[in-house]
């Protein structure tokens, strides 16, 4: 009863938050363009490849957006997703790095070898090199490219870089997450640096401004300083909402009477993103981009519910194979859709932005191989049926095994223990240890999450390693019928085998030291150079260093700074 009762909450407080009296085009605190009124819109053409503008959040929970029932203020998101289409069975992937690999790439993560957790600051690791990128293929159509915000895809090398992968400029951080307002990330004790970049340069000057509202005011220096008469992509990719939880102190205020003080600042988060995005709507339209652009919404991944976020009513959170962890919030504005103001059922997947996005642009796909992403255009604009009928969620040969998985639980065929997951028309298998299982319901009261007994929980699982749902009848991961139908789960084991037969290494090479900011002048960049090769060899195991004696000279200054932090922790306790 609890649990419904927290619902009933959140749809309450959607309405006595007064959505509908907000003026979502009114420029905010976030706006640097001019208020005037605007002049009156061209009709829409379809003669020219569209304007593209792709906007990804970061942790933004399936349940926190307001259309979704969330107690959170989202106007702008609302408005935008109503005049347009909304995607209720739209996939991305659990965490950052594969969501933004497969958004890039087109390609499931086993075919990049990223399929194994994130590329971390340390790794002699990015996206593979030999990738033709989703901008790169926009540039050969014609198009100027930007992107700002997180990266997140390798920065080892200067190759590795947004500026060496399509894009025309970058303003934006290559680690996973920084401060909003220092831009300062620490990966271990000791080993902090800053990261904020301005093409291939340490963008110093910029320290100190909150980055929703830092990289919404590029977006529009970017369209006021080109022609609408010529094609422009702009990769949006906020480090919104991503942790820390900081928020500037009058977007928190609106919250003050959230008892709990991480869903109060996550709040906060969102709504601060929200009139970002308002602020580049609004730019679209002041400069002449807007009659002729397409806006693509996307979450990265599911949020992250002991940080503030909510997945309600699915199953699991962010790092999972659950539905709260892989089904994403996703919509499509834009005057150039043939049936707007409505809700799309069709089943797309981040890779599908990469085929779509390209044909839109007019550009030539005759020569990229291996897409495992489907146009959808038309799904999307006409509500034609969509090509695609599953969905890889991954399959991760590394990730912890699990206890009570074996080949003979997967009929022989295929070992249970490796975390896997896939969809197959209205079936979900999931082999392994998919993640935390929970249904979390909003985190509405002071104390949550340390009132356990507002989870609904199953422990029947815990001698599991094969789970079945009809995903259509029961979207919520409730009724597994595993037991039930042994045929289907075989069905989807063959495709599991299929998928993993065509996977390429992992690339999960060692930490290197050589990483460390300090030897960068405190910042996060490339440190390795064209000559160093690759630092793996299989696809797994790291190279041995050549230079054995610079080797152990840097891990001499690694002992001491580890030394060095020890001591200076300790005088704080």
């Amino acid at each position: 009863m609890a649990v419904y009762a927290l619902t009933g909450f959140s749809l309450v407080s959607l309405l006595s938050f007064g959505y509908l009296s907000w003026d979502w085009m009114k420029p905010s605190l976030v706006a640097d363009v001019a208020t005037d009124p605007m002049e009156k819109p061209l009709p829409p053409t379809f003669t020219r490849p569209p304007h593209i503008i792709f906007i990804l959040t970061d942790d933004q929970g399936y349940h926190d957006i307001g259309y979704h029932g969330s107690d959170i203020q989202t106007p702008t998101l609302d408005r935008l997703a109503a005049e347009g289409v909304k995607l209720e069975n739209y996939y991305i992937q659990p965490i950052c790095t594969p969501s933004r690999s497969q958004l890039i790439t087109g390609r499931y993560q086993i075919h990049t070898g990223l399929q194994h957790s994130i590329i971390r600051p340390r790794q002699p690791n990015c996206l593979p090199l030999d990738q033709v990128t989703l901008p790169q293929k926009l540039q050969e159509a014609g198009y100027s490219t930007h992107m700002v915000g997180k990266w997140h895809l390798g920065f080892y090398k200067k190759e590795c870089l947004p500026t060496r992968r399509g894009f025309d400029t970058f303003l934006g951080s290559l680690t996973g997450n920084v401060d909003y307002y220092t831009y300062d990330n620490c990966d271990g004790p000791g080993v902090c640096g800053y990261d904020l970049h301005e093409g291939e340069d340490v963008a110093w000057d910029q320290s100190g401004k909150y980055s929703t509202f830092l990289y919404a005011q590029r977006v529009s220096k970017i369209l006021a300083s080109h022609s609408p008469k010529e094609p422009i992509f702009i990769y949006v990719a906020f480090q919104a909402v991503h942790t820390p939880l900081q928020s500037p102190k009058e977007y928190i205020y609106r919250y003050r009477s959230m008892g709990n003080v991480a869903r109060r600042k996550y709040a906060a988060m969102v709504t601060c993103m929200d009139e970002a995005v308002k602020n580049i709507t609004w730019a679209l339209k002041k400069y002449g981009y807007y009659d002729n652009s397409v806006i693509v919404f996307s979450t990265d991944n599911g949020g992250q519910t002991f940080s503030g976020g909510s997945n309600w009513p699915l199953r699991g959170r962010k790092g999972t194979y659950w539905e709260g962890g892989v089904r994403g919030i996703g919509f499509v504005h834009s005057p150039l859709i043939k049936r707007k103001r409505r809700t799309s059922w069709a089943l797309i997947h981040i890779t599908d932005w990469y085929p779509t996005l390209v044909s839109l642009a007019r550009g030539n796909l005759s020569n990229v191989q291996g897409l495992d992403g489907y146009d959808v255009w038309p799904a999307i604009s006409e509500g034609k049926e969509s090509p695609r009928t599953e969905i890889l969620h991954n399959i991760d040969p590394l990730y912890n095994h699990a206890k009570y998985g074996s080949l003979e639980d997967g009929f022989g065929i295929w070992n249970t223990a490796v975390q896997a997951s896939i969809r197959v028309g209205e079936w979900k298998l999931l082999t392994g240890d998919p993640g935390y299982s929970d249904w979390i319901p909003p985190q509405t009261l002071t104390n949550f999450p340390g009132s356990w007994w507002n989870l609904e929980r199953l422990t029947d699982g815990l001698r599991k390693s094969v789970w079945l749902f009809n995903i259509t009848a029961d979207p919520y991961e409730r009724y597994d019928l595993s037991e039930q139908r042994p045929d289907v789960v075989r069905s989807l084991l063959m495709r599991l085998v299929h998928y993993n037969r065509t996977a390429i290494p992992v690339r999960y090479p060692a930490e290197n030291p050589r990483a460390h900011p300090d030897f960068n002048g405190g910042a996060w960049g490339p440190w390795a150079s064209e000559e160093d090769g690759d630092e793996w060899e299989g696809g797994r195991e790291p190279l041995k260093s050549r230079n054995k004696k610079k080797k152990c000279k840097i891990c001499k200054l690694r002992s001491f700074f580890r030394k060095l932090n020890t001591r200076l922790m300790s005088n704080r306790i």
